[in-house]
Order: C-alpha cells, then sequence, then structure tokens
C-alpha cells in the first residue's frame, strides 16, 4: 500500500495532489486490492487524511497565498477606482452641460468647507459679497 500511495503521490504536484486527495482511495483500492486478497485480506477502504508539509514548503504555500489575495485585493481597487472615475466623468459631463447644477455641486463643496471652519472673519466690504454673490447666485441669460 505504501509503494502504491508512494507512486500516485508522486505523480502529482502539490496543487493536483490537494485538489484530488479524495481520489487516492479509489487508486490504492484498483492496485492493491488483488495483492493484498492473495493474503486473505479485503481491503474496505484507504485514503489520504492530512497532508503535512515541511516548514519550508509551509512557508512558501503562505507566501502563494498571500500574494494572491493582495492580487484580488489590488483587482478589486481598481475595478472600484474605474467605477469611482466613470461616476466622476458622468457628474463632470452633466454640470458642463447644466449650469444650475454645477452651481449646486459648489454650494456642496462650499458646505462642507464650511462644516470645519469654526470662525470665519471677513474683511474687504462690498467686493467680498459681489463675489459671494457670484458663487451662490446663477447668472441669468
Amino acid at each position: 500500500m505504501q509503494l502504491a500511495l508512494r507512486y500516485f503521490v508522486g505523480s502529482l504536484t502539490l496543487d493536483d495532489l490537494l485538489e484530488k486527495k479524495e481520489n487516492v482511495s479509489d487508486y490504492i483500492i484498483g492496485t492493491v486490492a488483488e495483492k493484498v486478497e492473495s493474503l486473505g485480506v479485503v481491503l474496505k477502504g484507504a485514503g489520504i487524511r492530512d497532508i503535512i508539509l515541511p516548514g519550508d514548503m509551509k512557508d512558501i504555500m503562505n507566501q502563494v497565498l498571500v500574494a494572491e489575495k493582495k492580487a484580488q485585493a489590488n483587482t478589486i481597487m481598481r475595478r472600484e477606482e474605474t467605477a469611482s472615475t466613470r461616476s466622476l466623468l458622468n457628474t463632470a459631463k452633466l454640470m458642463e452641460d447644466n449650469a444650475m447644477l454645477f452651481k449646486l455641486k459648489e454650494m456642496e463643496y462650499v458646505e462642507k468647507i464650511a462644516e470645519k471652519i469654526n470662525n470665519i472673519s471677513l474683511s474687504g466690504g462690498s467686493q467680498l459679497v459681489d463675489q459671494l454673490k457670484q458663487i451662490f447666485v446663477p447668472e441669468k441669460k
């Protein structure tokens, strides 16, 4: 049985072995059953319970797993960045065609900035009021 198991394991890559470890039972029984019958033994089952890797192989497998997960995370981040960029482009196109929408977006950003400010000191007289009107009051065409 040990020789048959070694042959089966030796014919596979590590990835294939991890995937096909359930197939070991069929292979071992098919290969060894006739030989053990001559000894008066009936083989009812065989298989691999655990695959124990040497320490350096465990480290390598962990590095591969970490690299795969990083690649998956990177792909997801790129997909989200692409979706975000498309959304920004669509918003920019809408604002380009609609001055009121542009002003609303501008006011939204001013509001966000104002939330972070505790005190505002103004100086500049009527020029300042005119500048604020330009920002908040759309020009009539």
